[in-house]
């Protein structure tokens, strides 16, 4: 599918495969949920409630061309670059055969170096001055390729936001850094993690463009991350992008969420459920009929059984391989 500049009503086709790509993410989240109540995994952290805004920013990059370095909760973006449901579900059994890190590391620290997908680490927001240098990468080498880096509101005030927002808007790199707010940094609320209106605001100090959009409505995540995309790549800088929308489940299998949310409140968010709400106006606007999600839940249905059993009668790793890649070993 072609990259299309700004995303209208009209593009049926790429309306569709967003949704479906939604809907595959979601389902997967609520399989993993699944299995870690059965005892089958040992921990999930939820897209839940963030499907639209990482699949509508997705399909405003070239994923042929640009580089991510998503945050623990992007099943959505690493799904659209190429890592399959099989690859995921390897990761939350931690068997060989994870591509991320040969189940080494928790589920969700995504890498896959054939999809440009770049490994993240353990301690939050570290993905930022990572993502500065790929873009500098990218400038040096005068290549027409943008860097996607993505993290929850909560990380914007870790040092290593700053620092790394700093570098790229010094040196005008080729950078998105796209803000999924969900508006609790765990168990922090927002209004007690910053002071300005806005996390958008933050893009002032930088002299970059900032903005903040609705993470429940496709069209303003495609539209403002094309444009980010755009500006980019002709030499205008990074974007600050913030997209708003809720958490739909815990902030993951260990945490209780009712001990700083309200019933209410989660029952809200949950009556707003983009994923939901795209589905209803693409069956609105006639591009969606009763006949093609069925056959759409079916398909992913089946794909997700059969990831879900081939992962978990692989192998786990060998146990002579602990400390393989730990010391100056070279990686093939």
């Amino acid at each position: 599918m072609v990259k299309t500049t700004t995303l209208k009503k009209e593009d049926k086709t790429l309306l569709l495969d967003m949704y479906r790509e939604m809907l595959l993410a979601r389902r997967i989240d609520e399989r993993m949920w699944l299995l870690n109540r059965s005892g089958s995994i040992p921990f999930v952290v939820s897209c839940q409630g963030h499907e639209v805004m990482q699949v509508a920013a997705s399909f405003a990059l070239n994923k042929e061309k640009d580089y991510i370095l998503p945050y623990y909760r992007d099943i959505g973006v690493v799904l659209h670059f190429g890592m399959t449901p099989k690859e995921i579900f390897l990761s939350a059994y931690a068997k060989a055969e994870d591509p991320n890190s040969g189940g080494r590391q928790m589920p969700n620290h995504f890498s896959h170096r054939r999809q440009r997908i770049v490994t993240g680490s353990s301690p939050v927001t570290t993905q930022i001055p990572h993502g500065a240098g790929f873009a500098l990468a990218s400038k040096m080498e005068g290549k027409d390729e943008v860097t996607f880096v993505t993290l929850g509101e909560g990380s914007t005030n870790q040092g290593d936001f700053h620092e790394g927002l700093n570098f790229a808007s010094v040196h005008r790199l080729p950078l998105i850094v796209f803000v999924e707010n969900n508006k609790y940094a765990i168990s922090v609320p927002l209004a007690k993690q910053l002071a300005c209106d806005s996390i958008a605001d933050r893009a002032i100090g930088y002299g970059i463009k900032g903005i903040e959009v609705n993470g429940n409505d496709p069209f303003e995540v495609y539209n403002a991350v094309s444009d980010a995309h755009e500006r980019a790549l002709n030499g205008e800088g990074p974007t600050l992008v913030v997209a708003n929308a809720d958490r739909l489940t815990p902030h993951s299998s260990d945490d209780d969420d009712m001990l700083y949310r309200t019933k209410n409140e989660v029952d809200k968010a949950k009556s707003e459920d983009g994923v939901v709400a795209f589905r209803e106006y693409l069956v609105n606007e006639g591009i969606l009929t009763e006949s093609e999600e069925n056959t759409m839940e079916e398909e992913i249905k089946d794909v997700i059984n059969e990831a879900n059993e081939y992962a978990e009668k692989a192998p786990y790793p060998d146990k002579e391989s602990l400390l393989s890649y730990v010391y100056g070993e070279e990686v093939k």
